[in-house]
């Protein structure tokens, strides 16, 4: 007779949990995208259809890569160019790599330059409306917190919406102080190691950290790749594409671990190559919500 009201209990328990995981989660719009990671803005017939047939609403767009300098500054490197301009539909998301030796000590003012940056590129190239900046760094545990505070300053700055990327080894760290990220699903493996495995994605890769998702209180979009490696190991070459059917088993099983990594869908990156390497009926299903 005792059971029946412990078991009552515990159901309780369990429901006003999985309400406060819910609730401590933004719910991200729903939404595709595409990462543009070349140093020119400049898009041919088969990209601008590729943006228009798969209802594509924001760009996270490279304006410039931050590095270590010789003199032990972090400098910009590799600003785009703009000699296209985006439909007016689309949202241009300006991101910004940072390495990750930028972290390794503070950098007074490191934010307000960037983000200043930022505006001035937007003003000069008359992009309008801009209202969130993405930062990219492959932070690890030796430099987290200074990154951290570095995104609370961007934040301040900034004044408006602000995101990360996020690796999948970066999922058993405290969240970072950003409105989502958005998890690079891409890169998981080392080039140098074993060959019996696709460094760009391989499920048996990902495996390990499919019980981290549900669990990870950050709001999150997902990125998946579609980008070709070509690489020298050992004075062989090796060229890395990764099979359709990969793609679409990862995503199925991230889904089922978490289903709003459905909402927001990004692909790295526009090219028209790898618009080609794929059959529409391939991004149709990268694209499904």
């Amino acid at each position: 007779m005792k059971t029946r009201p412990l078991l009552i209990m515990m159901l309780l328990l369990l429901a006003m949990t999985a309400c406060q995981k819910q609730s401590s989660r933004k719910v991200l719009e729903s939404g595709n995208a595409v990462y543009y990671w070349r140093t020119d803005l400049r898009l041919d017939s088969t990209e601008k259809a590729f943006l228009a047939h798969y209802n594509i609403n924001k760009v996270y767009c490279r304006y410039f890569d931050v590095v270590m300098s010789d003199d032990g500054e972090p400098k910009p490197n590799a600003t785009i160019s703009f000699s296209d301009t985006l439909p007016d539909s689309i949202e241009i998301i300006p991101t910004v790599y940072i390495t990750e030796d930028c972290m390794h000590q503070t950098h007074e003012g490191l934010a307000e330059r960037i983000v200043k940056r930022i505006r001035q590129m937007n003003e000069t190239n008359d992009i309008p409306n801009v209202h969130e900046i993405q930062i990219d760094c492959d932070y690890t545990s030796r430099s987290r917190k200074r990154y951290y505070d570095f995104l609370e300053e961007v934040r301040k700055i900034w004044g408006e919406m602000l995101s990360t990327t996020i690796r999948l080894h970066q999922l058993s760290m405290p969240v970072p102080p950003v409105d989502y990220g958005a998890l690079m699903v891409y890169n998981t493996g080392d080039p140098r190691k074993s060959q019996e495995r696709n460094p760009i994605l391989d499920y048996r890769d990902v495996a390990p950290y499919l019980k981290r998702l549900d669990s990870y209180p950050l709001p999150l979009a997902t990125a998946y790749p579609v980008f070709r490696w070509l690489r020298m190991v050992y004075s062989v070459r090796y060229e890395y594409t990764v099979e359709a059917d990969e793609i679409l088993k990862v995503k199925q099983a991230m889904e089922k671990e978490r289903s709003d990594l459905s909402r927001l869908i990004i692909t790295y990156h526009l090219d028209k190559d790898n618009i080609d390497r794929y059959k529409p009926e391939t991004y149709e299903e990268i694209y499904h919500h």
